[in-house]
Order: C-alpha cells, then structure tokens, then sequence
C-alpha cells in the first residue's frame, strides 16, 4: 500500500494510546484501532495483521505492569500460557480456510450475556471466592477454547477472559483483568507470526501504534491498581457494551 500521510500516522498512534489505555483496563481496544487501521486505507488482511503487531505491544506492556504489582501469581499461568498459545495456533491456521462471518451472531449473543450477567451481579468479582473448577481443568478448556477463538475472530476475547476467571477460579476483577492480559499476549504474539509468515503485517505502522499502545496500557494498567474493583466494573460494562453496539452495526448495517 501506499505510503502513510504524516496526518494519518498522528492519528494512528493517537489511536493505539487509547486501544492500549481502554484494552489494558477491561480489554476491547480492537474497538479503536482496527477502525482506525481500515480508516488509513488499509486492505482488511493488512489491517488485522498490523492491528496484531500493535497490540502485542500493549498486552506485553500491561502484563508485564500487573505482574510487577503482584495480581499475577497463579500457579497454573504456564499451563494456560501453553494451551492458550495452542489453540491461538488452531484458529489462525483455520481463519485461512474458513470465514469468521458466521460467528458473529453467536458472538453477539454471548456478549450480550455477558453484558447482563456482569450488570445484574452488583457483587460480581468484589472479592476473591473459591474456585468451582480446579484451576488445571480450567486452564486447558478456557486455553483452548478462548484461544482458538481470538486466533480465529477476536472481539470480545478479553471479556470472556475475565468473566470465565471471575466466575469459575472466583478471582475478583481486579485480579482477572491482570491475569487476562497475560493470555491475550500469549494469543496476539501467536496470530502475529502467523500473519507475518502471510507478509499481512505493516511493521511502520504497527510499531507506531505499538508506541502509542504501551504508553495507554501502562496508564490503564497503573489505573487499575490503584482503583478498586468497582472501577473496574463500570469501565468493563462500558467496554462490552461499546464492542456489542460496534458488532451489531458491522454485521446488520448492510442487511
């Protein structure tokens, strides 16, 4: 494609801060960047594949910040690391040959769910509760499964992260937005070698909004800490409501 205006690269790394800032604090920050990724022009397999590059950046970067904190201690993280990093190999290789169009109604469905169940649990991730699952089990269904699907489509991947660590391991929220951003890097830097090895990625403007991304992940990330649980919950509301309404108008405008 063609070279990036000036003007364009401003709003595109402006763009990543913010992906990076809401992504880090209840995650959906595909909401902000791949728009802004097709708005420069870019083909669709250009934009996913740059938008991977990019929010590597800020996974790492909020990760890396939780864990520095302290809300990362799981015993069992490498196991979901690995099965994460398995199923996010399964959907990328299968995105090649199937479209994801077909999920999307599912998807909206169970964001939805998510929606009302985290909005008429007020209690909801306030404060750690014992596991329904143990944590083994868990991490190899939900690696798997919620691996697959971010290779595979993507939005909402950290909504359903946290709500399945909040409802199944009992973490309360804070501690499950941590803990999702470590599975969302295993997952991004997975789809991301599989579309650099498809010579789908702009690395000028992925690296650009990357920059943008650890500055807005670190602030979200250092945000989070030092909120309490209930922050989290409206912002999380917020996010998942916003990513709803944005599918919605992606799959039924042109209906």
């Amino acid at each position: 494609m063609e070279s990036l205006s000036l003007y364009a690269l401003f709003w595109l790394w402006l763009a990543g801060l913010l992906a990076g800032f809401v992504d880090s604090i209840a995650g959906g920050g595909g909401i902000i960047s791949l728009p802004a990724l097709l708005a420069a022009g870019m083909p669709p397999h250009l934009a996913l594949g740059t938008n991977k590059l990019q929010g590597t950046f800020g996974s790492m970067t909020a990760a890396f910040t939780y864990s520095r904190k302290g809300l990362v201690s799981l015993p069992e993280i490498p196991a979901g690391v690995i099965f994460t990093a398995l199923g996010a190999l399964a959907g990328t290789v299968t995105v090649q040959v199937l479209s994801p169009d077909s999920l999307r109604h599912i998807i909206l469905i169970l964001l939805a769910g998510v929606f009302l169940y985290t909005l008429f649990s007020p209690d909801l991730g306030r404060l750690d509760r014992r596991p329904s699952m143990a944590a083994p089990v868990f991490f190899g269904c939900a690696g798997l499964v919620l691996g697959f699907y971010d290779g595979f489509f993507g939005p909402g991947t950290g909504a359903f992260w946290t709500i399945a660590l909040v409802a199944v391991l009992g973490l309360n929220l804070k501690k499950a937005t941590a803990h999702t951003k470590i599975f969302n890097f295993t997952s991004n830097i997975v789809a991301l070698g599989a579309f650099f090895a498809g010579h789908q990625v702009v690395i000028s403007a992925g690296l650009l909004m990357g920059a943008g991304q650890m500055l807005g992940a670190f602030a979200g990330s250092r945000l989070v800490i030092h909120k309490g649980t209930g922050f989290v919950r409206v912002f999380f509301l917020v996010v998942v409501a916003a990513t709803i309404i944005k599918m919605a108008h992606a799959t039924y405008a042109a209906q």
